[in-house]
C-alpha cells in the first residue's frame, strides 16, 4: 500500500542528503515535494496542513539547519512525524473490569466486517480469551451464516437468533449468553451502504442495548477518502474508540491509513493484512511509519518468525549450523517457515535498507523462485537431502527431471547452499549462537530467525 508513497519520499529525502548544508529555501523544496507525495497518496487535505505545519516549524530551527548531515535530520522529523499522524503509539483493547469485555463492529457494507470479526475473535482466542461471535447483521443476506462458519473455523462460540428480526433483541440476548459462557463478547452490525439515517439510528440502538467498552469501526483501506466521510458521520452518532483498517495488503494509496486518526480523532488499533483468518496486526504506528521510509520492520518479523518456529526448534537449527550439520532437509524446513511468514517481497520490506544499496525491497527476489528451490529439494531422496556429497551426474539429472528444472538450476542449488551453509557457520562463530544465546562477540540472534 505504501509503496508508491515511499519510493516518492525516498526522492526527496536522497536530493537532501546530497547537500551539505540546507537553508530555508532547501527546506520548503523539499516539503513542496513531501506535500505533493502525501496528496497523490490521497491523505486528506486538514491531515497534509497539519503534518507540514509540524514539520517546516522544527526543520527551519537552528539546530537542523547548521547540522554537519542536515539530511538526516529532515528524515528524523518526517519519521516522527509520521508517528504522530499514525497515531503516536500502539492502542490496545480495553478489558472490562468485570468480565465480558463487550466490542461492536460498525462500518459500511463491503468492509469486511463480519470477516473481521472473526480475525478478531481468533486474535483473542491465541491470548487464552473464550470468545462469542453474535450475529447482529440481520440485513445482509447469508450474514448469519458466514459468521458461523468463520467462528467454527476460528474455534470461537457462536450466537444467533433464529426468527428475531430486531438486532437489538439479538445483541442483548448474545450479550447474556456471553455473560455465562465468555470473556470477550464481539457483536457483528448491519452494514451500511451509506450515511442512512434509519439503520445510524439503528445502530445507536444497539449501542444502548450492549454498552460496549470498545466501538471499532472497520474502514477499508481500499476506498480512501469515502472511507473517511463515513468514519466521521459515523463518530457524530457513536462513541468510537477506535479503527480497524481492513485490505491494507491491497494496492491502495495509503491515504486513509494515513488520515484516519486525524480525521475521526481515535487511534487505529488493528490492521488485516490479507485474506486469512490469521492475517490481523495490532497496529504499530512507529513500524508503519519505518515501513514507509524504508527502515524496515525487524519487530515485526522477528514475531513472525516466532509465531512459526519454537525457540527449542530455532535452537536445534542453530546447534546445526555450528556443528556443521545443517542440510537441505533443514534447509526446508527454514523454506517452509519462510512461507508461513508470508510473501517474500512482504518479508523483505520488513528488513531495513543497507545505506549505498538501497532499500531491502528492491532485491528482484520472487516467491516463484522460493518454489523452484523447494521442489528441487522435495525431489531429493531423504540421503541426499542429509548428504548432498552422494548427489551424482546421473542423480542430478533424475532431480532436475522430477522438479521441472534445468541440471544447471540443480548445480547452482547445491553450490549455493554448501557457500552458504559455510558462511553461515562463520557468521554463529563470531556473531552468536541462534535463539537468543550470545557468541564471542556478545551478537544474540533472535529465536525464530534461523536463516
Amino acid at each position: 500500500m505504501f509503496d508508491a508513497l515511499g519510493d516518492r519520499l525516498d526522492n526527496v529525502f536522497k536530493q537532501l542528503r546530497g547537500r551539505g548544508r540546507l537553508n530555508e529555501k532547501d527546506v520548503e523544496a523539499a516539503l513542496r515535494e513531501i506535500r505533493l507525495a502525501l496528496l497523490e497518496a490521497d491523505v486528506a487535505l486538514p491531515a497534509v496542513k497539519t503534518f507540514l505545519s509540524h514539520v517546516r516549524e522544527k526543520a527551519v530551527g537552528e539546530e537542523v539547519l547548521k547540522s554537519l548531515t542536515p539530511g538526516q535530520h529532515v528524515v528524523k522529523l518526517v519519521h516522527d512525524e509520521l508517528i504522530d499522524i499514525l497515531g503516536g503509539s500502539l492502542s490496545p483493547l480495553k478489558v472490562a473490569g468485570k468480565p465480558p469485555t463487550v466490542i461492536m463492529l460498525a462500518g459500511l457494507q463491503g468492509s469486511g466486517k463480519t470477516t473481521l470479526a472473526a480475525k478478531l475473535g481468533a486474535h483473542l482466542k491465541k491470548k487464552g480469551s473464550r470468545v462469542i461471535l453474535v450475529a447482529a447483521d440481520l440485513q445482509r443476506p447469508a450474514a448469519i451464516r458466514q459468521l458461523e462458519v468463520l467462528a467454527g473455523q476460528a474455534g470461537v462460540q457462536f450466537f444467533s437468533s433464529p426468527g428475531e428480526t430486531d438486532p437489538v433483541e439479538v445483541a442483548r440476548a448474545g450479550l447474556e449468553e456471553g455473560r455465562r459462557s465468555a470473556d470477550v463478547v464481539i457483536v457483528d452490525t448491519a452494514g451500511r451502504l451509506g450515511i442512512d439515517e434509519e439503520m445510524m439510528a439503528q445502530v445507536a440502538r444497539v449501542h444502548g442495548a450492549v454498552q460496549p467498552d470498545e466501538v471499532l469501526f472497520v474502514l477499508d483501506a481500499m476506498t480512501g477518502q469515502d472511507a473517511l466521510h463515513s468514519a466521521k458521520a459515523f463518530s457524530e452518532t457513536l462513541p468510537l474508540t477506535g479503527i480497524v483498517l481492513t485490505k491494507i495488503d491491497g494496492d491502495a494509496r495509503g491515504g486513509a491509513a494515513l488520515s484516519a486518526t486525524t480525521i475521526t480523532g481515535v487511534p487505529v488499533k488493528f490492521a488485516g493484512i490479507g485474506e486469512k483468518l490469521q492475517d490481523l496486526e495490532p497496529f504499530y504506528p512507529d513500524r508503519i511509519a519505518s515501513r514507509i521510509l524504508g527502515m524496515g520492520d525487524v519487530l515485526s518479523l522477528i514475531e513472525k518468525a516466532e509465531g512459526t518456529m519454537s525457540k527449542k526448534e530455532a535452537e536445534a537449527q542453530a546447534r546445526k549450523v555450528m556443528e556443521a550439520k545443517f542440510t537441505l532437509e533443514d534447509f526446508l524446513t527454514q523454506i517452509q517457515s519462510v512461507k508461513k511468514m508470508g510473501g517474500i517481497g512482504d518479508l523483505l520490506k520488513m528488513l531495513p535498507g543497507i545505506p549505498g544499496m538501497g532499500k531491502m525491497s528492491d532485491i528482484d527476489v520472487q516467491d516463484q523462485d522460493v518454489a523452484k528451490i523447494e521442489a528441487i529439494i522435495r525431489s531429493m531422496t531423504p540421503d541426499e537431502r542429509n548428504d548432498p556429497r552422494i548427489i551424482s551426474g546421473s542423480r542430478r539429472v533424475r532431480i532436475a527431471k522430477g522438479s521441472g528444472s534445468q541440471v544447471r538450476e540443480v548445480n547452482d542449488l547445491i553450490k549455493q547452499f554448501d557457500a552458504a551453509r559455510k558462511m553461515m557457520k562463520q557468521m554463529m562463530k563470531f556473531g552468536g549462537g541462534g535463539g537468543g544465546k550470545k557468541g564471542k562477540k556478545g551478537f544474540s540472534l533472535p529465536p525464530g530467525l534461523g536463516l
